[in-house]
């Protein structure tokens, strides 16, 4: 009989974590997972508790993608930049808590942060660490997605799009393969303002279920 694992001393911080679909592999294997977003968390004003185990970073990426074209509001890198640096500043915080005053590592075990490749962070944060596709883990869609961070990449498993999968990724119906129930949006975890009319732009946001897998495997 295999032995469970207790997880539950292992705190997961998922900043602007929103659905909470990047941490959720992480809640379903029983870890101590903390949602930090809005209304009920903002991680400017945030303080992280001692012996955090990882981090999951996503913060909104409204100022950063090339595809702002027809936004009334101008774009405002620096308005941008607030989540980012308050992501950054968390991270950096919990790194400095050391094992010991020899130890060649820290107690944070990875951190990762995410947004969409064709955007101005690269101009912020440099080179990502890692890129991805969903379909590069058998979610049937495009969405060119950067990871800058620590820790160890998640194994590929692509499934090559067809014509007709392209095809259907250019409509909403593709949305529906992301992985996560509309009703897991409804529960009690997730802030109503997250599923709301759940249109075409909220659902591409979520981390896509075959990503936030792997990266739980490569990352436990």
């Amino acid at each position: 009989m295999k032995q469970k694992i207790d997880n539950s001393n292992k705190i997961i911080l998922d900043l602007c974590g929103g659905t909470g679909a990047w941490s959720k592999p992480y809640k379903d294997a029983r870890y101590d997972v903390r949602i930090i977003t809005l209304p009920e968390n903002d991680v400017r004003t945030y303080k992280p508790p001692e012996n955090i185990y990882g981090i999951l970073a996503a913060p909104p990426c409204t100022m950063f993608s090339f595809a702002r074209t027809n936004a009334k509001k101008p774009r405002d890198l620096k308005e941008g930049m607030e989540c980012v640096e308050a992501c950054l500043r968390i991270i950096w915080k919990v790194q400095y808590e050391t094992v010991s005053n020899y130890a060649k590592y820290t107690r944070l075990r990875f951190w990762a942060l995410e947004n969409p490749y064709h955007g101005f962070l690269k101009k912020f944060l440099g080179v990502p660490a890692f890129t991805f596709d969903p379909w590069e883990f058998g979610d049937g869609y495009q969405k060119r997605t950067a990871l800058w961070g620590h820790f160890n990449e998640p194994i590929k498993t692509p499934i090559e799009m067809t014509k007709e999968a392209k095809a259907k990724a250019k409509t909403n119906s593709y949305l529906h393969t992301l992985g996560i129930k509309f009703d897991y949006l409804k529960s009690k975890d997730i802030h109503p303002e997250h599923f709301g009319k759940f249109d075409r732009q909220t659902r591409r946001s979520i981390t896509p279920a075959g990503f936030a897998k792997a990266f739980y495997e490569a990352n436990k």
